[in-house]
This record gives C-alpha cells, sequence and structure tokens, in this order.
C-alpha cells in the first residue's frame, strides 16, 4: 500500500493534493511546469515542505508562466534566490529556469509540453528518465517518477484500495489508456 495514501487522506498539508490532484491527468502547460517546477524543488525536501511553500512558489514563478520564466536573466535569478518563499538553491533556481526555455521549444517540435508528453508514451520509467535527462536540467529518476505519477503518465500513485484510485480511473490517464495496470509504487 502507497504510504502517501495512508497519511494523506485528512492531513491539513496532504489531503487537498492526495484527493483532488495526484495521478489525475492534466495538459494545461502551467499545470505541467508547476509540477515538473514543484519535483525540482522537491529533491532531498519532504514534500510537506514543497507543497507548505506551494503558493509563495507560485508568485515567485509568475503563476507558472512559462514564457515569462523563460525570459527572466541573472538578475531575476539572484531575485529568487533571495525570495525566502521558494527553496533557494542555485542549481534548481537555474534548471528552472532553463527548462521553461526547453518547454518553450517544446511547442515548435511538439506543439507543446502536453504533446512532448504524449509524443513519447508510454514508455517505461527508465526510458523516461533517459529521455528527460537529454531534454531538460535537475531531473534525475525520483524526480521524473513522481512527475510522471503525478500526472497519470505512470501507474502507481496511489494503492489500489484508495478512494481516489478509482476517481483517477474515470479520469482516463495515459497510463490506463495504454493498457497499463495501477500498481503501487516500486
Amino acid at each position: 500500500m502507497s504510504t502517501y495514501c495512508a497519511i494523506a487522506p485528512g492531513h491539513p498539508v496532504h489531503h487537498t493534493y492526495h484527493a483532488t490532484e495526484y495521478g489525475f491527468p492534466a495538459r494545461d502547460e502551467p499545470v505541467l511546469f508547476e509540477r515538473l517546477v514543484l519535483e525540482i524543488m522537491q529533491a532531498g525536501l519532504s514534500w510537506e515542505t514543497i507543497l507548505k511553500r506551494r503558493e509563495g512558489m507560485r508568485e515567485a514563478f509568475a503563476g507558472y508562466d512559462v514564457d515569462t520564466v523563460a525570459a527572466w536573466g541573472d538578475g531575476d535569478a539572484a531575485r529568487l534566490l533571495g525570495d525566502a518563499r521558494i527553496i533557494r538553491n542555485r542549481l534548481k533556481v537555474a534548471a528552472i529556469l532553463e527548462n521553461a526555455r526547453r518547454i518553450q521549444g517544446l511547442r515548435a517540435s511538439h506543439g507543446g509540453f502536453a504533446g512532448w508528453l504524449d509524443a513519447h508514451h508510454p514508455r517505461t520509467k527508465p526510458d523516461w528518465v533517459s529521455l528527460f535527462r537529454t531534454t531538460f536540467l535537475f531531473t534525475g529518476g525520483e524526480i521524473v517518477g513522481e512527475f510522471l505519477m503525478s500526472l497519470g503518465y505512470l501507474p502507481g500513485a496511489h494503492a489500489e484500495d484508495c478512494p481516489v484510485a478509482r476517481r483517477i480511473r474515470a479520469a482516463r490517464p495515459p497510463w490506463l489508456t495504454a493498457g497499463a495496470r495501477l500498481a503501487p509504487k516500486a
């Protein structure tokens, strides 16, 4: 059983994310970019820390508007590194700014971030990790796996007996439409 499904229901920080977002398919570019940013920021920290700072990060990163963030330069990076609402890690901030530019590039090649994900689906987690590492910065196995599970591209976001799992199946996430089976996290 997924540990997250055991602790999140009713939890003041985790409940809403677990019940309404985690594992549900999403296609809007700001949502996809936010999930990538949150997963990058979470590396080495607790998910609770990230959720507690989520609103501040949304404001600091201009509502996850890819074009705005992609246009930022060194002065903006310095401003972000001084913003206590985010995780102030130079490598993470630099990766996020560059990843926004790379998402812009996906518009020309695939019609956008969602189109790029769809064009490469389905894949195994190791294949996804390899693809992400050649496309984006600061995207290791845990970041990529959680990003993809959070958006329904990989199964395992919820335990099979979690009440949310039934709602996710009804939303027809990409892993389900590819014939995958709901499985707990490895």
